[in-house]
């Protein structure tokens, strides 16, 4: 309960700030050229508004909603959420949204979405100042890698180092990797000491790569025990720190990686079972390298209630492999954070594709996908590199030419701008309506695969 608490919280600060200035950016261009702002509302409101506060001699009612699902301003003049039309029918005001040449109404418009991006390269930019960048490098990965049998097929070998491919050289392991390797034509590894060169597809399906269990790529963790959890079934066998774990159930191996495989394997079994076979299957033999042993020896022992082992194993992340950190001076900041977030907008950009596929669309998610991303713990240096990101998440989806979004004012504007008539308002309100239809049911899909990916 408490990691739900630290990450709900998390999601909430993080969205109450992003929506602040997303609104306060259409806010802040409509007072610029003199268009009147009725509401100001941080979260939704329906039904009733749990706070609202006028300043005298204000046009502006500020509220904070109950339902902290999004936010929104109120501008006079204007076809828009609210769906209020009685205004539209009164005579034209020239303190109106409608009013004003298209020029300022699309500024507008874009204000909210131009605060995002410029907010989340701010962060990006203050957070390398602030903590700078830390990372192993990928030559220093000296165990090397754990590939997936698809990997393995295009030549990939289980200890391969990753260097690059031929559009890219790789510094650190992380999204990139695999972004650069479903594109790729060929890929460069440092296998025993050799660098080998491994031809690629180039049209590899990333969502595939990613999903697939195992995964694509993995670092691979040798299956060396690095502590003992006392009273364990691993501690009853006798197992202690040093000992190295090859064989589970009748599967050899040396990985970690392959140890939880198989142990989900046999999870997957024991959620179907009966309480007798749950308790046969429970019955586990081990292979084990003792340290100074001069062969292995198998034991037998009882998995807990969870199905755990009880081991810690020796993480060469954490105990071996050498973090470097670099940091950035306030002039190299702000470069290297403009272009760390344009590096992450790109590949976001370039993964929608896969939104418009069977296993994109399961992927969608709404808040409980968006939460699970925050650590368990607070960490502010990912606080807000989560925040700058969805940031960007936000200012690229509401920019698109969606009606009831951003984006589907700004193509109305330009229809406008390039043809000098101005959609009827029937029009605008027709948009507004099927727009909203089209969310509500794509919150909808994101809502239920929450509730799948919860239960199941």
């Amino acid at each position: 309960m408490e990691v739900f608490f630290i990450r709900a919280l998390q999601l909430i600060l993080c969205f109450a700030l992003l929506i602040l200035l997303h609104e306060g950016g259409h806010f802040l261009f409509a007072k610029l050229f003199k268009v009147r702002v009725e509401k100001f509302c941080l979260f939704f409101d329906p039904w009733f508004t749990p706070f609202k506060f006028k300043p005298k001699n204000s046009d502006t009612t500020y509220c904070i909603g109950w339902l902290p699902l999004g936010g929104y301003v109120k501008i006079a003049g204007m076809v828009d959420e609210s769906m209020d039309l009685e205004q539209l029918k009164q005579p034209e005001q020239p303190w109106e949204f409608r009013a004003k040449p298209a020029w300022q109404r699309l500024l507008i418009m874009v204000g909210g979405v131009l605060v995002n991006f410029v907010l989340a390269f701010i962060i990006y930019s203050a957070v390398l100042f602030t903590w700078g960048e830390s990372y192993i490098p990928m030559r220093g990965y000296t165990h090397g890698f754990k590939f997936s049998e698809q990997a393995q097929q295009l030549g990939f070998r289980d200890g391969d180092i990753l260097l690059g491919t031929d559009t890219r050289t790789f510094e650190k392991f992380d999204g990139d990797v695999l972004r650069s390797l479903s594109e790729a034509h060929s890929a460069t590894v440092l296998r025993q000491g050799r660098e080998v060169t491994l031809a690629l597809p180039g049209n590899l399906n990333l969502l595939e790569m990613i999903k697939q269990e195992p995964r694509f790529v993995d670092v691979l963790v040798p299956s060396v025990v690095d502590s003992v959890v006392p009273q364990s079934p691993a501690a009853k066998a006798g197992l202690t720190a040093g000992c190295r774990i090859v064989g589970f159930n009748g599967a050899s191996f040396n990985t970690v990686n392959d140890f939880n495989l198989q142990r989900g394997i046999l999870t997957d079994r024991l959620s179907a079972a009966s309480h007798a076979d749950s308790l046969r299957l429970r019955q586990a033999t081990l292979v084990v390298q003792r340290p100074q042993a001069a062969s292995p020896d198998t034991v037998s022992l009882q998995l807990d209630a969870d199905y755990k082992l009880g081991v810690v194993w020796a993480f060469p992340q954490l105990n071996e492999y050498k973090t470097v950190t670099r940091q950035y001076t306030l002039l190299e900041c702000v470069p290297a954070g403009m272009a760390h977030g344009w590096n992450v907008l790109s590949g976001y950009v370039a993964d929608l594709k896969y939104l418009f596929t069977a296993d994109g669309a399961k992927s969608v998610g709404s808040f409980g996908a968006i939460g699970s991303l925050f650590p368990t713990t607070w960490q502010w240096s990912r606080f807000w590199e989560l925040t700058a990101f969805i940031s960007l998440m936000l200012a690229f989806m509401n920019i698109l030419p969606i009606p009831a979004l951003d984006g589907g004012h700004v193509f109305f504007l330009l229809i406008e701008v390039i043809t000098r008539r101005k959609p009827s308002e029937k029009t605008l309100e027709r948009a507004q309506t099927i727009g909203m239809a089209l969310l509500l049911l794509l919150m909808a899909l994101a809502v239920f695969n929450d509730f799948r990916n919860f239960l199941f």
